[in-house]
C-alpha cells in the first residue's frame, strides 16, 4: 500500500473518508454514521498447508462481513501475499456500497488469504482452498455470505469451494458465483466487470458529449478487469495506446493492438517481451499524456506521490480504490474528471448476481441476455450518479456513496436496530 505524509493508507482509511463526505453531504446522523462504518463480522483463521515435498506451511486467511441489512454478504477472494485484516475491512465496505449503489440484493464482503500463490502448484492451491473454506464454511451460504473470484483466484478456485460447501450441504451452486459454465456459472460473468467498466464510461461519455472515436487511453493491469476493459475500450473506437503488467508497460502512439497483446498474453501468462511498441515503466504509463487512464490493477497506485504527473483528463477507476484521498485532492485540482470505483468496475458483482439468480431458479440465462440486463443496470446507474453529481455540485464519487449509504441507511431503519 502507498504511504502519505509518512504515514500508511489503507484502502478501509480511504473508504471511510469517502464515506464521511458523503454522510455529511446527505445530513446523515451520527448514529447511523457509526452503524454504517462498523464491520458486522470479522474472522481470522489459520490454514496449514502440506506442500508437495513434505513442508508445512501456515497461512492466514480473512472473511469480513461488513454491512448484510440489504441481503447476503457478497465478496470476492483474493490469494496475495500482501493481503491483510485491515484490506479485506477496506474491500468490504467498498462492497458495502457498490451493491447498494446498482441495488442489486446483497451487503459486501471480502476474504482473503496471505500467500503468494505463485509459490504453489495446482495440487497445492486446491488444498489450500478447501481448507480455508473448511474453517469459514459456517459463516457461507447462498442466504449468508457469497464469495466470487478476486485477485489470483478464478472459475477453478470457485469451483473447489463450491464441491468443498456442498460436501456438508448438499449440492449448492448458489453459495458462490464467477464458477465454471459446467457448474452453474454465468454466460458473461468472466468479462462482466471489464465490460460494466466501459458500459459505465460510454453512458458517462454520452451525457458529457465526448466522442470515444477522438480519444485515447491507457490501462494500467492486464489481468482479467484491464484485458477486457482495454478490448471493450478498443471496440468502442478508442486508442489504447499503453497497456501494462507486472512485467512492465508498452506503448504505441499508433495504438496498441489489442487482438495480439491477448493473444500474447495468453501463450505466455504475461505481456513480457510484447514485441508491439516501446517498453516503459508502470509509472511512465500513468503519466502519459492520454484522454482516458484506467487503473485496473492493485489500490493506491495514484496517491500524493503520482497524482500529480497525470496528464489524462479522466481516469476511469477499474481497480477497487487505485486513488487515495491525497491523489483525489490532487487529481481534482488539476481538473480531472474522475468515475469512481464503486461504480465502474460493479459489473462483476452484477453478473455474480445473475449467476445466483439463474443458480437459486436452476434456470440458465444465455449471453446475450446476461449482457442486455448487465446494460441496464450499469446505464441507470451512471445516469443516476452523473445527474445527482450535477444537481448537487459534487463529484460523481460522492454522488454514488451518497444513493448508496442511502439505501443502505433506509434498510437498515426499517429492520430495526
Amino acid at each position: 500500500m502507498p504511504e502519505e505524509s509518512g504515514e500508511h493508507v489503507s484502502i478501509f482509511e480511504t473508504a471511510n473518508a469517502q464515506f464521511d463526505r458523503a454522510a455529511q453531504v446527505i445530513e446523515l446522523d451520527g448514529e447511523m454514521q457509526a452503524l454504517l462504518k462498523s464491520p458486522f463480522r470479522e474472522m481470522q483463521v489459520e490454514i496449514p498447508l502440506r506442500r508437495d515435498n513434505g513442508a508445512l506451511s501456515l497461512y492466514r486467511g480473512y472473511r469480513v462481513q461488513f454491512n448484510g441489512a440489504r441481503g447476503p454478504f457478497k465478496g470476492g477472494i483474493r490469494y496475495h501475499q500482501d493481503v491483510d485484516m485491515d484490506e479485506v475491512r477496506g474491500l468490504a465496505a467498498l462492497m458495502t456500497w457498490k451493491t447498494a449503489l446498482v441495488n442489486i440484493p446483497f451487503g459486501g464482503g471480502k476474504g482473503g488469504v496471505n500467500v503468494n500463490v505463485k509459490e504453489l502448484n495446482r495440487f497445492e492451491n486446491e488444498r489450500l482452498t478447501r481448507k480455508f473454506i473448511s474453517r469459514i464454511g459456517h459463516i457461507l451460504g447462498p442466504y449468508r455470505d457469497i464469495p466470487a473470484p478476486d485477485m489470483n483466484t478464478n472459475a477453478q478456485v470457485m469451483a473447489w469451494i463450491m464441491d468443498e460447501y456442498s460436501g456438508r450441504h448438499g449440492y449448492s451452486p448458489a453459495a458462490v458465483t464467477g464458477k465454471p459454465l459446467a457448474l452453474g456459472g454465468s454466460a458473461g460473468r468472466e468479462a462482466a466487470t471489464g465490460r460494466g467498466v466501459v458500459m459505465v464510461f460510454e453512458e458517462i461519455a454520452r451525457r458529457e458529449g465526448w466522442d470515444p472515436k477522438q480519444m485515447t487511453a491507457a490501462v494500467q493491469g492486464f489481468g482479467n478487469v484491464g484485458s477486457y476493459a482495454s478490448r471493450f475500450l478498443s471496440e468502442i473506437g478508442i486508442k489504447v495506446q499503453a497497456i501494462s503488467d507486472v512485467s512492465g508497460a508498452y506503448f504505441s502512439q499508433k495504438g496498441v493492438d489489442i487482438s495480439r497483446a491477448w493473444n500474447h498474453n495468453a501463450r505466455h501468462g504475461s505481456l513480457e517481451s510484447f514485441a508491439e511498441g516501446d517498453k516503459i515503466s508502470n509509472e511512465e504509463l500513468l503519466a502519459l499524456k492520454v484522454d482516458v487512464l484506467v487503473p485496473a490493477a492493485l489500490g493506491g497506485v495514484l496517491n500524493k506521490e503520482t497524482a500529480g504527473r497525470v496528464k489524462a483528463r479522466i481516469v476511469l477507476e477499474a481497480a477497487n480504490a487505485p486513488v487515495t484521498e491525497a491523489g483525489e485532492k490532487i487529481l481534482e485540482a488539476n481538473g480531472a474528471c474522475l468515475i469512481p470505483d464503486i461504480l465502474a468496475n460493479a459489473g462483476g458483482v452484477t453478473v455474480s448476481y445473475f449467476e445466483w439468480v439463474q443458480n437459486i431458479q436452476q434456470f440458465t440465462w444465455d449471453e446475450d441476455r446476461v449482457n442486455s440486463e448487465l446494460g441496464k443496470i450499469m446505464n441507470r446507474t451512471a445516469a443516476q450518479v452523473w445527474e445527482l453529481a450535477k444537481q448537487r455540485n459534487v463529484s460523481m464519487r460522492t454522488a454514488a456513496f451518497m444513493i448508496a449509504i442511502e439505501r443502505v441507511a433506509e434498510a437498515e431503519r426499517l429492520r430495526g436496530i
